[in-house]
């Protein structure tokens, strides 16, 4: 790995953490590592189960259009934040039962609507993420999400197309 690390066939982002360098012709130059790609090739490493949480949610289900400072994720792991460059990755500890069993669609929906909260789930939100899940992942969110709190369920099942 040393060796690849210094003849530029591979970046080390952090411990453990290598990856290979992508060039931008529009840029003409190195991009920064993918804090999402880092996220999941820490949770490997650790055996973590991870799921976006927070403004990070929104922003992969393009409900926010905002950059996000710190990129969180919920897990089964230990509360945890990593820093490179300008760059910082935030786990927070939750209970398994927030997170296993339950799909990386179901997760991150049911997170950005927490994000939300009740007040703010509006009928443009639930239009948006209606457009964006497949009809598989609305059926899958309907089984999984069954036990979670009663107005996230409800607004998964409008997602569904189960209620108007």
């Amino acid at each position: 790995m040393n060796r690849l690390t210094q003849a530029g066939t591979l970046r080390r982002i952090l411990k453990g953490v290598y990856e290979k360098p992508e060039y931008s012709e529009m840029l003409k130059e190195y991009v920064a590592a993918d804090p999402d790609t880092v996220a999941k090739a820490l949770a490997r490493n650790y055996h973590w189960t991870i799921a976006p949480c927070g403004n990070t949610a929104l922003n992969l289900l393009g409900l926010s259009t905002q950059v996000t400072a710190v990129w969180s994720y919920i897990s089964d792991g230990p509360y945890k934040t990593y820093e490179w460059n300008s760059t910082r990755l935030e786990f927070k500890h939750r209970t398994n039962k927030e997170i296993t069993g339950l799909s990386y669609m179901t997760i991150l929906v049911v997170q950005a609507l927490k994000t939300l909260g009740k007040t703010n789930v509006t009928s443009k939100t639930v239009q948006a993420l209606q457009s964006r899940l497949s009809e598989g992942d609305k059926a899958a969110m309907l089984k999984e999400a069954a036990e979670s709190t009663d107005w996230v369920y409800d607004t998964i099942r409008q997602i569904a197309g189960e209620v108007q």
